[in-house]
């Protein structure tokens, strides 16, 4: 089978625009994509980097969020050093604790706030836009976060019953016991067993 040369693409084989004088022709230019470690990957452990996450986090801020800023590492990284760094680990936890409540707060501005929008209303021969308070959106962003907090927290905010393990309220059991009925009852059986060896 007789080789043939590979055909030249279309944008190779293009003459350049003709451009007007004293104008200088643009190329396309492609950018090659970044291969390598993903963002921050790389990034050393330095004070002023974890007290910006932790700040961040404290302020209710998710950490996927917080990594997704341009100066901050991975996610990765950052688990890596909760890992490796204990002080980081617990200044961290103590963050998120603080982060619960932010979000708490947030559940209950956004209950009190009317938040504005548009609804359209389709009748039988016309569409039309009314302007009310979007309940149901704000409804739906307050259980989210209720909903997250009882699993993130559930010692604080979740629904859990306990029945046992409470140091300030242990669990009593009281059984109250007729004590008449019950004395009535043992002379009642005493005497039915005296009739019968009598009449034996």
């Amino acid at each position: 089978m007789p080789e043939t040369a590979a055909k030249p693409s279309k944008r190779a084989t293009a003459a350049p625009k003709a451009v007007g004088k004293g104008k200088v022709a643009q190329q396309p230019v492609s950018v090659p994509k970044k291969i390598g470690a993903p963002k921050g990957s790389g990034s050393k452990y330095t004070e002023e980097i974890a007290e910006q996450i932790c700040d961040l986090v404290s302020n209710g801020v998710n950490l996927r969020q917080v990594c997704r800023k341009e100066v901050m590492p991975s996610w990765r990284t950052v688990y890596n050093w909760v890992v490796e760094r204990p002080d980081f680990a617990s200044r961290l936890a103590r963050a998120r604790e603080m982060g619960f409540d932010a979000l708490a707060e947030e559940a209950l501005e956004i209950s009190n706030t009317p938040m504005m929008g548009q609804k359209q209303v389709m009748g039988d021969k016309s569409t039309f836009t009314t302007v009310e308070d979007m309940l149901g959106h704000r409804k739906l962003q307050i259980e989210t976060r209720l909903k997250l907090l009882a699993v993130w927290d559930p010692k604080r905010y979740g629904n859990k019953l306990e029945l046992a393990g409470d140091p300030n309220n242990p669990l009593k059991m009281e059984v109250q016991v007729e004590s008449d009925t019950y004395l009535s009852a043992i002379m009642k059986n005493a005497e039915l067993k005296k009739q019968v060896s009598a009449n034996e």
